[in-house]
């Protein structure tokens, strides 16, 4: 169920055989990413139950869900590319089915991330889920 994109990101990581060289990719990832405007890193936007300052900001159109995220952290801000690489583009109504904890642990995240960034990403997990069904 996943995106061609997040299919991308799992491929690199079955290339990469060292930890430490997927941690180095996960950061690329996030400086690749676009910045969020700060006039959107607002309290209505941040993602409560991460260590990192976190803001998520939907985007839908045609019934597809996007969003514009930032982090001040730059693991966490590839952690949101990689979120966004799953659920960018993706109907509205099929993000709720979109089984992140399991292709997240396609990466390996599951085993490599601390408890405080686990809790994090899972707040953001959940804090697309809900966005996403506000919007549909």
């Amino acid at each position: 169920m996943a995106t061609k994109a997040f299919e991308e990101i799992a491929e690199t990581f079955d290339f990469l055989d060292d930890w430490e060289d997927r941690y180095r990719h996960v950061i690329e990832l996030g400086k690749a990413m676009p910045p969020m405007d700060p006039a959107l890193q607002v309290p209505a936007t941040k993602v409560d139950g991460c260590a990192s300052q976190v803001w998520i900001m939907p985007v839908v159109q045609d019934g597809r869900f996007d969003f514009q995220g930032d982090s001040d952290a730059m693991i966490v801000r590839g952690l949101i590319a990689i979120l966004h690489a799953l659920y960018s583009g993706v109907p509205l109504t099929e993000v709720r089915a979109i089984d992140a904890q399991a292709e997240l642990a396609r990466l390996g995240l599951d085993e490599h991330l601390s408890s405080q960034r686990s809790n994090g990403l899972r707040a953001m997990v959940e804090r697309i889920r809900l966005l996403a069904a506000d919007a549909g």
